[in-house]
């Protein structure tokens, strides 16, 4: 795989670029993605499509005015008003055409993200919005993720629905509730290297159950995770001692179904699980101490306790296979005083539920 040789523009930011990362440019995802590549984690390469982009988007295409026109004086509680506003702004936005400057850019960043496989690769695009991950803001997952696109026309599309999820029935409603002004709301766009992933989930360098910060736990499932965030499996639920890496407790999901590409339509689809399969624990001892240890690497260079979102690509070799999909501050616990560490059990996510503190968003699975 090659290294970047494409210089960041006003509209591109790659993982890699070089250029220092800023909430305002990059949004919370894609800031996250650039500071964690910078600092050597393993990270699928990608680049952002700046807020700059949607700005020039929304003003020239004079969307920004008629949204104004919108939102003045909507009632958050009349629930058929607002669906009815949301449905027009985000119909407006993904029928207009990308200003030819910002396209242009934007086809040759992808085209320098491919050049540096040997075959094209499946992308993921992914909302970062300017206010999601605040900790005085916290509405992430209001904004979509979309899995497995191939070319640039149906890339090109869905960087426009990212644009038009700001614009949700539950993201207005949220902003008109809390205050948040209308004025001044980007979005950047994620676009990264799809992962193959053979299992997948989340790690916290704490234990949610009681924030003990002596512990991680690692909540694991087969394929990609997104039947995890819905519910659809109960991933297997591991407690390590931080320090030692030892099993502290763990508790089997049932794991009866997993999301993997299909070669014959080149789209995800969900697969029974054999019995033997659900019966043991998805990860390895090695893999599970990996995860942990890329969990501690994050918590490390972030200085706070951090809820990371990871995947094993089973494109790549074993020992290369661990990526860092995301990491941010763990926001339920972290905030507390420390507490003094008691031993406890693994408490499995209700319903498969994500771990408390996390959230994916909305995931999309077909272009």
């Amino acid at each position: 795989m090659e290294t970047n040789t494409m210089q960041d523009t006003q509209y591109i930011q790659f993982f890699d670029g070089g250029t220092e990362p800023t909430l305002a440019a990059l949004g919370g995802k894609g800031a996250s993605l650039v500071t964690m590549t910078a600092a050597g984690m393993p990270v699928p390469p990608g680049f952002v499509i700046t807020t700059a982009q949607f700005d020039v988007f929304m003003a020239e295409s004079g969307i920004t005015g008629r949204v104004h026109a919108l939102l003045a004086g909507l009632n958050p509680d009349d629930v058929a008003e607002v669906d009815a506003v949301s449905a027009a702004i985000r119909a407006d936005i993904e029928s207009c055409p990308v200003p030819a400057d910002a396209r242009a850019q934007t086809l040759t960043a992808y085209a320098a993200l491919q050049s540096r496989f040997d075959e094209p690769v499946p992308v993921a695009v992914r909302s970062s919005a300017t206010a999601e991950d605040l900790p005085d803001a916290s509405f992430a997952g209001q904004q979509d993720t979309y899995l497995w696109l191939e070319g640039f026309d149906a890339v090109g599309e869905h960087i426009r629905k990212c644009w038009a999820s700001l614009y949700t029935s539950r993201a207005i409603t949220y902003r008109l509730k809390n205050n948040i002004p209308d004025e001044g709301l980007s979005m950047a766009v994620v676009v990264q290297k799809m992962v193959n992933a053979k299992a997948s989930g989340v790690a916290m360098t704490l234990n949610p159950a009681n924030g003990d910060r002596s512990k991680i736990t690692i909540d694991a499932s087969y394929g990609v995770g997104e039947m995890v965030v819905s519910g659809q499996v109960t991933p297997d639920n591991i407690v390590l001692d931080k320090v030692t890496l030892a099993l502290v407790a763990e508790h089997l999901g049932d794991k009866q179904a997993e999301l993997v590409p299909d070669p014959a339509t080149r789209r995800l689809v969900e697969r029974e699980v054999d019995a033997d399969r659900r019966a043991r624990r998805c990860l390895t001892d090695a893999q599970l101490t990996a995860v942990a240890m890329l969990a501690k690497r994050a918590e490390k260079h972030y200085k706070c306790p951090q809820d990371i979102e990871w995947a094993l690509d089973a494109d790549l070799p074993e020992d290369e296979n661990l990526l860092l999909l995301q990491a941010r501050p763990e926001t339920v616990h972290s905030a507390k005083p420390k507490a003094t560490p008691q031993p406890a059990a693994s408490t499995p996510t209700a319903g498969g539920a994500a771990t408390p503190g996390f959230s994916w968003g909305s995931i999309k699975l077909t272009a």
